[in-house]
């Protein structure tokens, strides 16, 4: 078993509002993590500790360690850039780039220095198909991405994540704004893409949660209540809690 992400005594602060409160949690490699928890409970915001996006924000201070690939991501040295290729983010809402389909793809790559057609189109095309886009927009590569429906554009940043080839991929709340049938096609995609990269998923939907991971982490208040096993948190969870959040009783 080997950890992606070693969390240990994290606390997170805006100005003075702490916002996450000694989180120490380990992320399983090549498994679905989902972050459970009401809102404003702290989801996002340890979500977004693990690619360091807090730092685009001034008022934030963080101590505590984050472990990836055993180095400390905080610390002075680390390399961001290292991390965000390895680390990638899909959003709540589809963002995808004002461009081309294809282009959406290959702008990671070519900021990478990659400059070749050749090796271009087959990222592209393995992008596309990991995500399981190709087939319904192989014919029109050239044509913008904005004419995709919302479920496509979701897919289309996710594919747009994996052309970076990362390790990880976090997904904040990436099917709130589908219908239930590309939802569907996100959870299935969601289940064959852990078998090449790690991944953690903010959702406010039990019945996802409970489909989709392996591991669930519920949070209260910006405190880890408790982490383990999906079913077992599910079915025989050992603080009243996190029984009370998940049967609905509160959030």
């Amino acid at each position: 078993m080997k950890n992606e992400f070693e969390i240990k005594d994290l606390n997170l602060f805006y100005g003075d509002f702490q916002a996450l409160k000694n989180l120490s949690l380990d992320i399983e490699t090549n498994k679905v993590t989902a972050l459970i928890g009401p809102s404003g409970c702290g989801k996002s915001t340890f979500l977004r500790t693990l690619n360091r996006m807090n730092d685009l924000i001034d008022s934030c201070k963080i101590s505590g360690d984050i472990n990836f690939d055993n180095n400390d991501i905080y610390a002075a040295e680390y390399d961001v850039i290292y991390l965000r290729t390895n680390v990638g983010m899909v959003f709540q809402k589809p963002n995808p780039f004002p461009m081309t389909i294809y282009d959406n793809v290959a702008y990671g790559p070519r900021c990478q220095g990659i400059k070749d057609k050749r090796i271009l189109d087959k990222i592209v095309e393995n992008s596309l198909k990991s995500a399981a886009l190709w087939d319904e927009v192989q014919d029109r590569l050239k044509k913008s991405a904005m004419g995709l429906s919302g479920g496509q554009q979701q897919r289309l940043c996710i594919a747009r994540a994996i052309a970076m080839e990362p390790k990880v991929i976090l997904m904040d709340e990436p099917t709130s704004s589908l219908d239930p049938i590309s939802t569907q096609k996100i959870e299935n995609l969601i289940d064959e893409l852990k078998k090449d990269y790690t991944i953690i998923i903010v959702t406010h939907s039990m019945q996802q949660a409970a489909r989709i991971s392996d591991s669930t982490v519920f949070f209260l208040l910006g405190e880890i209540i408790e982490s383990g096993d999906t079913k077992t948190i599910f079915s025989n969870p050992s603080d009243k809690r996190t029984e009370d959040y998940i049967t609905g009783r509160f959030g």
